[in-house]
């Protein structure tokens, strides 16, 4: 699996499997949204929500370290952050055979690694072979990367040339590409099993107290220091292989640090001090950090319509350790009843200060070429319905206690998992639990830091909880997430395969996960667009109906940059790194 909860994209892509690429020598294509020439210079402050579990992108699933990876290392293909087609990066051009199963890919030459090493076309094939397909390493992702239990091969024409070969079309293979950082082969292959170690051993590679000049990579950006629980350090990487559209190398910036901030509130108040120089923020921090900019504070807030972003969601333990509760979980009366009772407007209106909408079922509504508008199966807020329909299920309060029960002196009881260092997850937990107290239901708050949040729900040692997962703009993106047995799809972990890459246990699903399941599987090798927005189309429709989890809405995106950069770029929603650090210049 991989850090899915910081790459996505738009729906203006339209990504052709037939043609050959362009190959632009420059980074050009932006003039639409402000984009002008730099100059060259001076430093960029960001905020880190905690230390990087390590530096070796593909040995932790961990968000921090993936922004800080987007610096370091670049993939085969890109987005271009104007229009968010598919464009070339590493890989210069590509061909697609007519049948759709092999990709011929023509490197970029003269590139060179950030210690001055050749990047060649072994590279690209020892990191997927070795490191993305690996199943042992934490945050590659073999699942995705294999077809009928095998790898799907990167095979070296020559220095600069990759074929990949398919046993199946697969229309997002591209966009699966483009969340892959390619990683040095001169100085991994000892981590690795051509290079005589166990498959597990990737994940040691690069530990946080590494020497810098170990952490090579093809981006704007080079390692230069790392202070656990303080600060990444990184410098421009002379290297690196874009120019502007007047030709002047990239990045711009001499350097790039990240503060290492946990709070939320006081990554809000470094940035004010002016020791940070962009921030994310919520609808909870947007009043008062506009407030400011209005009364003439040195920076600019700007919000925009999400097609990215993370909408936040309620999730029941289908396998939950006490067997009671895993079989009401499990019974879509029940989750039903629950979302009678979530006040949404609430949420939306104090959490984040009206800077939200309804959301949609696994795809943002943003997103015109997917989006099925499910709004109505959201529901009203209602508590006196929610009751009745526990009432129906016969989860009534039998002693008198307040309590609904499950069975005689058993309660209607469950932990929430949440994020306490969040700064919308505590307010929408208490929300939730005093609503749900109303209609009967007591709700333990069980506060944890965020970042362990998708480890808990992976180990199932949960009972409901409330996460996130970042919006793509192809439902294939999320697979893991979505399909029924998928490696995050976690609320259900008996769904799970027995052996990694092998079939999930279809036996245990429900009727209409079975379907979800089949629709993915199918969508997945559809070259034909219609068919495949039919197949998502049902699949989000039967997500609105049975509910393996509860979206609870959909946030703005919003930034608060200072004003001394130009070519800060806003346009669809921020995905952590994916803003064109590369481009932005002190002016």
């Amino acid at each position: 699996m991989r850090h899915k909860g910081i790459l996505a994209l738009t729906l203006l892509l339209a990504a052709t499997l037939s043609t050959a690429a362009a190959a632009p020598k420059k980074v050009s294509g932006y003039e639409s949204l402000g984009v002008v020439a730099g100059k060259s210079g001076g430093n960029l402050t960001l905020a880190l929500g905690d230390s990087p579990q390590s530096l070796n992108y593909y040995g932790a699933i961990d968000n921090n370290l993936g922004l800080i990876s987007q610096q370091l290392f670049d993939t085969l293909v890109e987005f271009n952050y104007a229009t968010y087609k598919l464009e070339p990066a590493l890989a210069e051009s590509w061909t697609v055979s007519p049948d759709g199963k092999v990709y011929t890919f023509k490197l970029r030459q003269g590139v060179k690694w950030s210690d001055g090493e050749d990047f060649t076309a072994d590279d690209v094939a020892f990191t997927f072979d070795q490191i993305v397909e690996n199943p042992e390493a934490r945050a590659g992702d073999a699942e995705t990367f294999s077809q009928g239990g095998k790898k799907i091969p990167f095979d070296v024409v020559d220095k600069y040339t990759i074929k990949v070969t398919l046993q199946k079309p697969t229309p997002a293979f591209l966009l699966q590409l483009r969340a892959s950082f390619i990683m040095p082969k001169h100085k991994l292959l000892k981590y690795s099993v051509a290079g005589g170690a166990k498959p597990a051993d990737i994940n040691n590679a690069w530990p946080t107290n590494v020497a810098p000049s170990e952490v090579v990579g093809t981006g704007p950006f080079k390692l230069a220091s790392y202070t656990t629980g303080q600060k990444v350090s990184l410098v421009r990487n002379p290297n690196y292989w874009k120019v502007d559209a007047k030709g002047t190398k990239l990045p711009y910036l001499d350097s790039l640090d990240f503060l290492i901030i946990r709070d939320p509130q006081a990554q809000v108040a470094q940035f004010l001090a002016g020791n940070i120089d962009q921030l994310n923020i919520t609808g909870a921090q947007f009043p008062d950090l506009k407030q400011k900019e209005v009364s003439g504070a040195p920076f600019k807030v700007i919000r925009s319509t999400a097609l990215f972003g993370s909408p936040p969601f309620l999730a029941f333990n289908f396998d939950a350790k006490d067997a009671a509760l895993a079989k009401v979980f499990s019974d879509l009366r029940f989750r039903d009843a629950m979302q009678s009772a979530l006040n949404r407007q609430r949420m939306i209106d104090t959490v984040y200060n009206g800077l939200a909408s309804l959301p949609g079922h696994g795809v943002a509504p943003a997103n015109k070429a997917f989006y099925v508008n499910t709004k109505s199966s959201l529901g009203d807020f209602d508590l006196k319905a929610a009751g009745a329909a526990l009432d129906a299920m016969g989860l009534k309060d039998t002693d008198g206690d307040g309590v609904r029960n499950i069975a005689k002196g058993k309660n209607l009881e469950f932990d929430l998992t949440y994020g306490t260092d969040s700064s919308v997850y505590p307010a929408l937990a208490t929300i939730i639990q005093n609503d749900f107290k109303q209609i009967g239901v007591k709700v333990n708050l069980q506060g944890i830091l965020a970042k362990n949040l998708l480890s808990t729900g992976l180990s199932g040692n949960y009972e409901a909880i409330l996460h996130a997962f970042g919006d793509q703009p192809d439902p294939e993106l999320r697979r893991p997430i979505w399909e029924p047995g998928g490696a995050l799809y976690y609320w259900h972990r008996s769904l799970q395969p027995a052996n990694d890459g092998g079939t999930p246990n279809i036996a245990k699903m429900f009727p209409w996960e079975k379907e979800i399941y089949n629709i993915f599987e199918t969508a997945a090798v559809t070259p034909d667009a219609g068919q495949r927005k039919a197949l998502y189309t049902r699949w989000q429709l039967l997500f609105a109906h049975n509910l393996p989890v509860i979206p609870l809405l959909k946030p703005e995106n919003i930034g608060a940059v200072s004003n001394k950069y130009g070519n800060y770029i806003y346009n669809l929603g921020v995905i952590p790194g994916y803003n064109p650090v590369p481009l932005i210049y002190v002016k």
